[in-house]
């Protein structure tokens, strides 16, 4: 079984002041901390839980600046055998469907049996890249997956669709999955782990090494102009109706409608 298994570098914003850089093209970046995209952290997880049922390797592939390479070690800790980096400038890393590609680069020509992708990326939210690449590496692929099951030839899963509702699938193998959050317990990575990773293959590749011309996935190629960005400005705040009783609420809401001219 040889699965690859996409990670992304993305920010955590939970608890830093969010800016636009001068030019109004980017997120001011600067004080952010750095780590494994959330949903790809699941995906790594997984990957390693099959390999253990199933035997074979993985192969960590992921596109980011050699601050990055943290972040793979780690997954390489958990139980990963081998990674790829892609690193090149002229990729228009905010279009998901040339990340896609860049990715399907690294793995054609390779024989696969799974590729496994976070259901999202937490700093854009796109939701498109692993679907995108099911469609460039022209296999079958699940998105939202909750439960995989390996079977012969095959691959049995579980996806969330809306209301809490599950979809049953069997895919012909090879397969792209989009793993989604909850899939499983991510394991954290022992000290034992981590001492090893430091010995495993970390190759670095750009365009040129993947055989794919910068045409191909730069912002010529892609279809999403990037013209501005902002924050959206507060334009009302919310007012909590006070009340001793129902009646009370609404009496003090019926008169708000009004004078506002609602009703």
């Amino acid at each position: 079984m040889k699965t690859f298994v996409c990670i992304k570098y993305v920010p955590d914003t939970s608890e830093a002041v969010v800016k636009i850089n001068a030019g109004g093209t980017a997120v001011d970046s600067s004080r952010f901390s750095f780590d494994i995209n959330d949903a790809d952290n699941y995906a790594v997880e997984e990957a390693v839980l099959i390999k253990e049922k199933c035997g074979g390797t993985v192969t960590v592939l992921s596109i980011g600046p050699k601050e990055s390479e943290v972040m793979i070690r780690m997954a390489l800790a958990k139980g990963c055998d081998d990674a790829i980096r892609i690193e090149d400038e002229r990729i228009a890393l905010y279009d998901p469907l040339m990340v896609a590609k860049t990715l399907a680069g690294a793995i054609k020509g390779q024989e696969f049996d799974l590729v496994l992708t976070g259901c999202m990326a937490s700093d854009d939210g796109q939701m498109a890249t692993g679907v995108a690449l099911a469609e460039y590496l022209g296999v079958p692929h699940a998105a939202m997956v909750k439960k995989v099951e390996m079977l012969d030839g095959k691959v049995k899963v579980q996806r969330e669709l809306e209301g809490g509702l599950m979809e049953v699938l069997e895919l012909e193998l090879p397969a792209v999955l989009t793993i989604q959050t909850g899939i499983n317990e991510p394991r954290y990575a022992p000290i034992r782990g981590i001492r090893a990773a430091q010995k495993k293959e970390l190759k670095l590749v750009n365009l040129d090494d993947l055989g794919l011309a910068a045409s191909e996935v730069d912002s010529s190629a892609s279809k999403i102009v990037l013209e501005k960005l902002y924050i959206p400005e507060v334009a009302s705040t919310a007012e909590v109706i006070e009340g001793s009783d129902a009646d009370e609420k609404a009496e003090k809401l019926a008169s708000i409608l009004v004078k506002g001219g609602l009703v």
